[in-house]
């Protein structure tokens, strides 16, 4: 079996493994429900983290303290890079002493101070705003402890070095101090980062909207580490040799300056490459979920753990794919009233009365005797029954690339032409009434369905603050007394003369003429035509008799007990 790849990331149980630990190689925490992590797993996480902090703080003090001797060692011999005056040298129990004993109590400091935020997180209470603070403050308290631990080094070589002098004191005092700068700025990266899961949670209902550790900071510890420490440290060692408090350059090559050019190099690189890190994860953190929302995953969200000028952008994010989601569920919503096409021209032209004549095919579709059905049965199987019906009406009407203008109760409109054009609105409008009478053969319902064709305006209708996308026109009356006269005719589906003639070759022969009929409220009557695929056959009478036949008052039978009044077909 392969031996499995050992990487060092955080996932979601906090993991955190050691051999890449001192390359900072941490994995931001994912962003989820913190409220499901259960007190097992953040008691392994707390674990990690302490082990983490321990880990961090011993290698890094560690290296620096290293650093650190071996400069103070070749500033006091004069460059000297030998064994004699270097480890054994006599001051070399002290410097060690004096490390080893800083490097425990950074990390009694540290891990003291981080304790109360472990047990908080362990505990999973939520979060108020001084605990916020605090596990924001992580890294700047840990800061602070490593600072207290390399002055107590100081300290620690006063107590334990033989044979001490002024130059000697200000030496390893100032030494030391570099080297507290240059480990409090790497262990500010380390915190920062091993703190990021308790940040995730102290966060996760109050995001940070204010910038407490900004970038600038985190680039001021790449300067501090990179550039300022060892060039400090040489200043100070040229001057030391030109007081005379250092002794001069013992042989061809001053191992001081080289060793604190690679000490810099090699801090730097470290520093940076945390830094670069630190800043790199929320990024990517944001490009992938940017990447989702690109997709159309409004979903998206990244976890909050940062609390320079990334986190915020981190809250910025997650505000702003909240209202891109609540705004497409709103538009969806809003197209779900008026219809897709409605809204995306109510988005493009924004609000307003605005409208236009256009030349238009429309449909109207009614139910026979819903108030009937309504009163025989439960309403919820009558609202069931309606949204099948509503369902055929709106699929075949969308097939045929036209609009439901509205849904009236038991009845529905739809318009071919506005506000998407069509090539043919008439034909568009016929073809669909043959299509919906076929499918409206499924319900156990009796309808009428009429189809007119005329100019007509087409646009928002009402009160400026309240209006509705509507067509307005002769073609609309029209269709519905064509829907009335359908309703109780042999044939339940009529057309005016005026969408067949419109209608071209498209549609004209799959209609048939059945008469001329005055509809309700018109002064003039108007050539009628049914779907030829619905004239009956009979062997009784000839075609002309069929056809003059179809518009007669018919039985309408719902459930059984309803019968049309001869009034609706306007003889």
């Amino acid at each position: 079996m392969a031996r499995p790849r050992r990487r060092a990331h955080a996932d979601e149980r906090g993991g955190i493994h050691l051999p890449s630990l001192a390359r900072g190689r941490f994995a931001a925490p994912q962003c989820r429900d913190w409220t499901a992590v259960t007190t097992s797993e953040r008691a392994r996480m707390a674990r990690w983290a302490t082990v983490a902090a321990a880990f961090a703080i011993s290698v890094t003090n560690c290296f620096v303290g290293l650093e650190t001797f071996l400069l103070v060692q070749l500033a006091f011999n004069g460059g000297r890079l030998d064994f004699a005056s270097t480890v054994g040298a006599p001051n070399f129990p002290a410097v060690v002493f004096a490390i080893l004993v800083g490097v425990g109590v950074n990390l009694l400091l540290g891990l003291g101070l981080l304790k109360p935020q472990l047990r908080w997180f362990v505990d999973g209470r939520p979060a108020n705003q001084a605990r916020r603070r605090a596990v924001q403050r992580i890294p700047m308290i840990q800061v602070l402890a490593t600072f207290g631990a390399w002055s107590t080094a100081v300290l620690c070589y006063l107590l334990a070095a033989d044979d001490l002098t002024t130059q000697t004191v200000f030496g390893v005092a100032v030494a030391f101090g570099l080297a507290g700068v240059s480990s409090s700025c790497i262990t500010y990266v380390f915190a920062e980062r091993a703190a990021r899961p308790l940040a995730v949670v102290a966060l996760h209902d109050n995001p940070t909207r204010h910038v407490i550790h900004g970038v600038r900071s985190r680039m001021i510890a790449v300067w501090a580490v990179s550039s300022a420490v060892p060039m400090v440290g040489l200043l100070i060692i040229n001057a030391g040799r030109w007081a005379d408090w250092l002794p001069p350059v013992q042989g061809p090559i001053d191992w001081t300056t080289v060793v604190l050019a690679i000490v810099g190099l090699v801090a730097g690189a470290r520093v940076v490459a945390l830094v670069g890190t630190s800043l790199a994860d929320p990024l990517t953190d944001l490009r992938r979920a940017v990447e989702q929302v690109d997709r159309g995953d409004l979903s998206a969200q990244v976890a909050v753990y940062d609390s320079s000028e990334l986190g915020v952008l981190q809250h910025g994010f997650n505000e702003m794919v909240t209202g891109l989601d609540e705004r497409d569920r709103m538009r969806e919503l809003f197209a779900r009233h008026v219809g897709d096409t409605v809204a995306d021209l109510a988005l493009e032209r924004g609000a307003g009365m605005h409208g236009t004549n256009a030349l238009v095919g429309v449909l109207f579709v009614d139910i026979v005797g819903s108030t009937t059905v309504a009163a025989q049965q439960d309403p919820q199987e009558t609202v069931a029954l309606l949204n099948r019906f509503f369902t055929i009406v709106a699929e075949v009407v969308d097939q045929h690339s036209g609009f439901v203008n509205k849904f009236e109760g038991d009845a529905a409109l739809a318009v071919f032409g506005v506000p998407v054009a069509v090539t043919n609105p008439a034909a568009a409008a016929l073809g669909a009434a043959r299509d919906l009478a076929r499918r409206l053969r499924e319900l156990p319902i009796g309808w009428g369905i009429g189809v007119s064709y005329g100019l007509s305006f087409a646009g928002n209708v009402g009160a400026e603050r309240r209006y509705e996308y509507t067509v307005i026109g002769n073609p609309v009356n029209e269709c519905a007394r064509l829907s009335e006269l359908a309703k109780g005719a042999e044939v339940p589906v009529l057309a005016g003369e005026g969408a067949v003639a419109a209608a071209g070759d498209d549609e004209r022969p799959e209609w048939r003429a059945v008469g001329a009929r005055r509809l309700r409220g018109r002064s003039e009557a108007i050539e009628v035509y049914v779907p030829a695929a619905m004239v009956p056959t009979s062997e009784a009478t000839g075609v002309g008799g069929v056809l003059s036949g179809l518009l007669r008052p018919r039985r309408s039978v719902v459930g059984g007990l309803i019968r049309l009044p001869l009034t609706l077909i306007g003889r």
